[in-house]
């Protein structure tokens, strides 16, 4: 059998790839509030900022909406 077209091995190889890619994000993260801890608080204050910024655009639509 092809190793390429099975379909199973390809499952797994996934699986495996994004175990490594979650584990080598989760090491970066750690990596950098550790190191940089205040650049690292500005960095979720300004994610943060930005996803506050989205909610109250989406409620302002909604309202206007419905006005």
């Amino acid at each position: 059998m092809n190793p390429v077209a099975d379909p199973e091995r390809m499952e797994r190889m996934s699986a495996n790839a994004k175990k490594i890619l979650i584990v080598a994000v989760v090491a970066l993260v750690l990596f950098f509030l550790i190191t940089k801890p205040n650049q690292s608080a500005d960095v979720v204050h300004n994610v943060l900022g930005w996803l506050r910024d989205g909610a109250e655009a989406i409620v302002t639509f909604v309202r206007a909406l419905f006005s």
